[in-house]
């Protein structure tokens, strides 16, 4: 009589811890770029002293990806997301005490640095339980909802901690974020599992899994995996992955302007206060939101359609990169309905084609998903370091945000050609076996 139950969606319940773990991933990066007017002016930071404080976390991101992977691959996704989750939460609640120490500049630096080593894994696991948990066809709209959550973070978060800011003090933004986060840590831990560790999941939706082309018996294989170096350069070093990482080096830029300088550039240079900056930053992630989640859509939609997975996964990356040049316009207006508009724009085009995850979890072998994920992270995630730097260079020489938003828009150029002229078809890797000895 089994074989007549219906099967289970255990795979949802995943899903929305997927989404609030990302939610509160974003939230802590940005607590520091919402914070930034009022630490800055207390503690005398200038432009440039933020804009190491802001790279500091993608040093250590981008340093930690590959181990950080490995510890996937080696203890699996919920251990090792759950416990940085409740980790980078302990961090962002200790940056609101900086004030205290001798040099709060040197402890601010110290502590975002450990913030990005202790989150390095998020987004590879993310990948990672994307394919143990869900098949093929909806591997798309999974991976647009845990990556929307960026946005919804944005839209709805931020307004909360700006909220915070004007009723308290810049040091509850780290306080009250960061507890939070410790919260859904714990709860992490007590309902996310391994498919075929989970309770409350039947065969039924096992089978749903692995016969779409899921792999929801990955974590059984983990320690028996043996990897060669040789076997990881097939994997990270090819053409078809060269393209997709200096695309997501490019959506990352944009990402990383609206994370960290885009509150400080509607509060400086178009002069609007704490309370409405926190309003009209929200509008941009809004659309970003609804770009995602339409990207994703749309994708898995010509998957279902029969079209081949790179002309699924392609198309809406590179509109969504050409869409989101835009941003240059808010460069050639006075208008704040423009300027709102433009970066609404440009955040929903780079949703809609925020696909990279999705083309990593297509195309990597399952047995280094997670090494995988942290090369791509990696390589998309030195734009963590490099776009708060280069703006906050732009800033000090210049005393304007237009060549900065020049450089932004630029990367959806970039993003664009390696889609279209370097990455080339879409298909899975196989890794060639190990040599015998």
């Amino acid at each position: 009589m089994d074989n007549f139950k219906a099967k289970t969606n255990v795979r949802y319940t995943i899903l929305i811890f997927l989404f609030l773990a990302t939610v509160f991933n974003y939230a802590d990066r940005a607590t520091l770029s919402v914070v930034a007017p009022f630490m800055s002016k207390e503690l005398a930071f200038d432009p440039e002293m933020m804009g190491l404080a802001f790279s500091s976390f993608g040093i250590s991101y981008v340093i930690m990806q590959i181990p950080g992977g490995w510890l996937l691959d080696r203890y699996g996704s919920r251990l090792v997301y759950g416990v940085a989750l409740i980790g980078w939460s302990l961090v962002t609640m200790l940056q609101g005490t900086i004030y205290l120490f001798a040099t709060p500049l040197m402890a601010l630096v110290t502590l975002r640095l450990l913030m990005g080593a202790i989150e390095a894994p998020a987004f590879p696991a993310n990948s990672r339980l994307s394919v143990q948990w869900f098949p093929n066809k909806e591997r798309g709209f999974v991976t647009s909802v845990y990556q929307a959550a960026q946005y919804i973070s944005l839209g709805i978060v931020t307004p909360l901690m700006t909220i915070i800011l004007h009723n308290l003090s810049w040091h509850y933004v780290f306080y009250y974020i960061g507890g939070i986060g410790i919260i859904l840590g714990i709860f992490w831990l007590g309902f996310v599992q391994d498919p075929f560790k989970h309770k409350k999941i039947n065969q039924q939706e096992l089978d749903y899994i692995k016969q779409g082309g899921g792999e929801p018996e990955l974590g059984k294989q983990e320690k028996k995996q043996k990897i060669s170096l040789a076997q990881l350069k097939q994997v990270c070093v090819n053409r078809m992955m060269i393209g997709v990482y200096i695309g997501q080096f490019c959506v990352t830029s944009i990402t990383w302007f609206f994370l960290t300088w885009f509150p400080t550039y509607l509060y400086q240079a178009k002069g609007m206060s704490i309370l409405k900056v926190g309003l009209i930053a929200s509008i941009p992630a809004i659309a970003g939101f609804a770009g995602g989640l339409i990207g994703g859509m749309f994708s898995d939609y010509l998957l279902r359609k029969g079209h081949s997975l790179t002309y699924a996964r392609k198309v809406p990356i590179i509109c969504g990169m050409l869409l989101s040049c835009v941003i240059v316009s808010a460069n050639y207006t006075e208008s704040e309905v423009i300027v709102v508009a433009a970066m609404s724009i440009a955040f929903f085009a780079k949703g809609f084609g925020n696909l990279g995850w999705c083309v990593l979890s297509d195309t990597s072998p399952k047995e280094v998903l997670g090494v995988a994920g942290g090369v791509f992270n990696m390589c998309g995630n030195l734009a963590s370091i490099i776009t708060p730097l280069v703006i906050g260079y732009i800033l000090t020489t210049t005393s304007s945000f237009d060549y900065a938003i020049l450089y932004v828009g630029s990367m959806g150029l970039i993003g664009l050609f390696s889609y279209v002229f370097i990455v080339g078809p879409l298909d899975r890797i196989k890794l060639q076996p190990l040599a015998a000895a």
